[in-house]
């Protein structure tokens, strides 16, 4: 096998179809076809399954987890070589939406200045992003597994917090001295994937789901809140002052959820990756809530880095 075949088959499952991967390689699709078919013969396998989208195997998985670190490193070795050219080399990365709006925002500020560095984000429930490092999909993720995929290390960022919240006018309906109606209240969920409200409900002995809507939209969701559609769990740090103006109702002051986000990365000695990585655990001290055991110690995380800065809640 040789860096082009490898190439090619980055591009047949990154674009969906050889033609398309044609286009990116500046190929012809009869000459991406060769390739992939000269690799499939050099390992006795199937890599790729021929279909709308393009998958990879279980062997290809193998080969384009291998052929996205090649393409890092080779970028990095051309730049060490100071042969003058300038080598971008893409690193994806899975990420939540919740987060890439919240406290992710200043990776992509720090992520602008990278000359060498492209980034392509993919968005994907933090309790899923795992299987897209499983998958050879992306390089790193932001997830809420702590079991280390096969090949990869892992760190704590820290804590995102979730709080329900209901616009005013639907507490006062679901309301009472009692507090919240909980089997009645209309409820929002952003996806198929979205637990936090049923985790809440079943909490509470609510056995059958109240009428759900769903909202698959990071700031949707919260306007979906704010129109009186349901109540949902939103990330503390999404709200500004809505609690306090009293445009929103907090339904209940201990019913927080704490959600533990890691950062599980592929064991690559790549600086790219080493760059990233930094960010991002500078990004996660800074914008989540350190564990438990910390915020009652008062200590910083093993490594930090944030003395004179003020933690965002």
């Amino acid at each position: 096998m040789n860096f082009e075949h490898l190439r090619a088959l980055t591009a047949v499952i990154d674009e969906g179809t050889f033609e398309a991967a044609a286009d990116l390689l500046r190929l012809t699709p009869s000459a991406v076809s060769q390739r992939i078919k000269a690799l499939e013969a050099s390992t006795g396998q199937v890599l790729v399954r021929r279909r709308v989208p393009c998958t990879a195997t279980d062997a290809g998985v193998v080969l384009l987890r291998m052929a996205r670190q090649v393409q890092v490193l080779e970028a990095e070795a051309s730049a060490a070589l100071g042969n003058g050219v300038a080598s971008r080399a893409q690193l994806p990365v899975a990420v939540n939406a919740d987060s890439l709006a919240t406290w992710f925002v200043p990776v992509l500020h720090e992520a602008a200045g990278w000359q060498d560095t492209t980034l392509d984000l993919h968005v994907e429930d933090q309790g899923y992003s795992s299987q897209l490092l499983r998958q050879g999909d992306v390089m790193g993720a932001v997830t809420s597994d702590p079991v280390p995929v096969n090949g990869c290390r892992v760190e704590l960022l820290g804590h995102m917090r979730y709080i329900p919240v209901a616009a005013a006018g639907l507490h006062r309906q679901f309301g009472g001295a009692g507090g919240a109606d909980w089997a009645d209240m209309p409820v929002l969920k952003f996806n198929a994937k979205d637990n936090l409200q049923r985790q809440l409900l079943a909490a509470k002995g609510v056995e059958q789901s109240p009428p759900t809507h769903t909202v698959p939209s990071f700031e949707g969701f919260l306007a979906a809140i704010k129109a009186g559609l349901g109540w949902g769990m939103v990330p503390e740090l999404q709200l500004g002052n809505e609690l306090s103006e009293g445009s929103l109702v907090l339904l209940q002051e201990d019913a927080h959820e704490d959600v533990p986000l890691y950062w599980q990365s592929w064991t690559l000695d790549s600086a790219r990756l080493h760059r990233i990585t930094r960010t991002i655990r500078d990004a996660g001290r800074y914008g989540l809530l350190p564990a438990a055991a910390e915020r009652r110690t008062g200590k910083e995380p093993s490594g930090s880095s944030t003395a004179g800065r003020t933690r965002r809640r």
